[in-house]
């Protein structure tokens, strides 16, 4: 691509929590502005019914937010490879398929691309995790699959793949002045995706890089996941889970994981789940827990119950305790939180991530020392007990932090131009 030329194609970040879109263009920033001004917006889809519109982003959220009725969906990207992909929900009444779902969030990013760049885009690199799903090459075929259909659907006429963690890695190489060996931390908000490569402004420029991918590895585990964990331990509670049942069984728990995991938080309020908790309620040790978790449902505040606690991580990434108000739920109701407590929360999550880098480098043939830096992107990487755990295995590499939410946006724009060319 020529320095004076513009790509012709665009990059997309299709992620769990946040999307970008980006386009190479000399002399300009990469990533587009999609909502307000933001390079991101936030994967979120709200159906308001009283103004019979479809919101997406921040708008979505700011609408559910001020409690205009409707149906919120979010951690749209989890659906890929799961089985409720070619299932549906329910709208007003009306059935929604959950890829027609998918189809109106893609189209809205490339919309939003299209208005913004003043051109039509019929060419896409799509970003896609090392692994969709864990342990099943299928289902992980089948997911890439789904996702390219929706793509063309929409409008794409070519759709081709890269996998996120090596999109950061060119986005790191295009400020490198010297040769270096990099593992790449890409931590999501549905996985956790790591590449070891070696970079270098001399190799930027060669067409194939297939040399230069030492290994790949990748899990399903995300900032949803920790999101869930902190809320299981330390919200949950408040609202049953764990309680005891007057014969000492334990309250039954499907409710609570529906409800502390973003893409299950509307199977909560079925008749089916209300039918299922009247049933357990005589016979609870502690009704009056159960009374918050129905006035939890009859509000319908799962989701901003999962915000509250997604606000509350972040906050415990900087700070050694949280406070989650739920006076919304009841007066003088609050969770103290701890970082001690979400470590523990999150400590099986974070061992799986740490053994999925220990096979990589054993995949590469390389040990710890040989490795120069650690670069973190992705939402969810800078949760402290991650890049603790992470360190441990590297303890000679030096840390850089990428654009959280944009390295995987630009670096795709990088490898859409290189696929597809410029207009010259």
């Amino acid at each position: 691509m020529g320095r004076h030329s513009r790509a012709r194609a665009l990059g997309i970040d299709f992620g769990t929590s946040n999307s970008t879109a980006g386009w190479l263009r000399p002399g300009q920033d990469t990533l587009i502005p999609l909502e307000d001004g933001s390079i991101t917006l936030p994967s979120v889809v709200f159906f308001n019914y009283e103004e019979e519109v479809c919101r997406f982003g921040r708008r979505a959220l700011a609408d559910y937010m001020e409690g205009y009725e409707g149906r919120l969906m979010r951690s749209l990207k989890s659906l890929l490879g799961s089985s409720l992909m070619e299932g549906q929900t329910e709208v007003q009444g009306r059935p929604l398929p959950f890829r027609h779902l998918l189809s109106l969030f893609i189209r809205e990013i490339r919309q939003r691309a299209e208005a913004h760049s003043d051109r039509a885009f019929d060419q896409v690199v799509l970003g896609r995790p090392v692994f969709f799903v864990d342990d099943d090459p299928a289902a992980d075929r089948l997911a890439e699959d789904t996702l390219g259909a929706i793509a063309r659907e929409v409008g794409f006429r070519d759709v081709s793949f890269q996998f996120e963690p090596i999109a950061a890695a060119f986005d790191y190489e295009s400020r490198l002045d010297r040769e270096e060996r990099v593992l790449i931390v890409d931590i999501g908000g549905g996985t956790s995706d790591f590449s070891l490569v070696r970079l270098s402004p001399e190799r930027s420029r060669l067409d194939d890089r297939r040399d230069d991918l030492l290994a790949t590895g990748g899990i399903h585990i995300g900032g949803t996941d920790f999101d869930r964990q902190l809320s299981l331990a330390g919200l949950m509670p408040l609202f049953g889970f764990r309680s005891r049942l007057k014969n000492n069984a334990e309250m039954p728990s499907a409710q609570f994981f529906n409800l502390a995991t973003w893409h299950t938080i509307n199977f909560a309020y079925t008749r089916k789940a209300w039918s299922d908790l009247s049933d357990v309620f005589a016979d609870a040790r502690e009704p009056a827990l159960l009374d918050r978790l129905f006035e939890l449902i009859r509000q319908r505040a799962g989701h901003r119950l999962a915000m509250q606690v997604e606000d509350a991580k972040i906050a415990l990434s900087g700070n050694a305790t949280a406070r989650v108000d739920l006076e919304h739920i009841e007066k003088g109701l609050f969770a103290a939180l701890t970082r001690e407590g979400f470590d523990q929360a999150i400590e099986a999550q974070t061992d799986q991530v740490a053994r999925t880098v220990g096979r990589l480098l054993a995949d590469a043939g390389l040990n710890g020392s040989r490795i120069d830096t650690v670069f973190f992107t992705g939402g969810s990487s800078g949760v402290p007990l991650l890049r603790e755990r992470i360190a441990r295995a590297l303890p000679e590499a030096r840390h850089v932090e990428g654009n959280l939410f944009g390295s995987i946006g630009s670096g795709l724009a990088i490898e859409a131009a290189r696929r597809y060319g410029s207009e010259d």
